[in-house]
């Protein structure tokens, strides 16, 4: 995979706005960035994590829990002595850590898979995936708590036709959202979610005959 920037982002849906900001940006120590309206009453804060940015996809309405592969987020920062374990509001497992802890010098991913277990680096990120055969598969994408992650990539319909060819389930067909990212969705076999993003501002011009949102 042809990756436009060397780390991942994290999706994460709530109904608590107040707690879930004040969780990630107060007692977690991500800056935040900006607020982007993502349509279907959910808006976007989006906070720094380590080069990579973490969503917080806020929605108005309540939203129903179900199973997730991606279980945990270890995070590096400055100042913390020895790891510290905290959960946020939506139930994600976080555990600060001092830098270069286990390897950790940005972001490490928490996840269980049926099959296919490891550690793996992408760019200054870690995806350390445990296996449990008996695990359930991952629910809708709208429910709370972690569910997705998003790569960046320079050329979305390779980077998608690709997955696909190697057995992933098309989750959302690639649209264009304006002038800023070509998008889409792909599923793993346990049904967990990943975005593929072709963003303007790391890959240049965007393809013009492609469907827009």
């Amino acid at each position: 995979m042809d990756f436009a920037k060397q780390a991942i982002d994290v999706g994460l849906y709530t109904d608590q706005l107040d707690a879930s900001l004040a969780f990630w940006r107060d007692e977690v120590g991500l800056p935040y960035e900006e607020l982007l309206k993502a349509g279907g009453g959910i808006h976007q804060h989006r906070l720094t994590l380590h080069g990579g940015v973490l969503k917080l996809n806020v929605s108005r309405e309540p939203l129903a829990a179900s199973p997730t592969g991606l279980t945990g987020l270890r995070i590096a920062r400055a100042g913390v002595d020895s790891p510290v374990a905290l959960r946020s509001p939506e139930g994600v497992a976080v555990e600060l850590v001092p830098p270069g802890h286990d390897g950790v010098d940005a972001v490490e991913v928490r996840a269980v898979a049926s099959r296919g277990g490891g550690r793996f680096r992408v760019g200054e990120s870690i995806v350390a995936v445990d296996v449990d055969p008996d695990r359930p598969r991952t629910g809708p994408l709208r429910n709370r708590g972690f569910r997705y992650l998003t790569v960046q990539i320079r050329d979305l319909d390779a980077e998608h036709a690709a997955l696909l060819a190697r057995g992933f389930e098309e989750g959302t067909a690639p649209v264009r959202l304006g002038d800023v990212a070509y998008i889409s969705f792909v599923r793993s076999r346990d049904g967990d979610w990943l975005e593929l993003s072709q963003r303007r501002s790391l890959t240049g011009p965007l393809p013009d005959d492609v469907r827009t949102r």
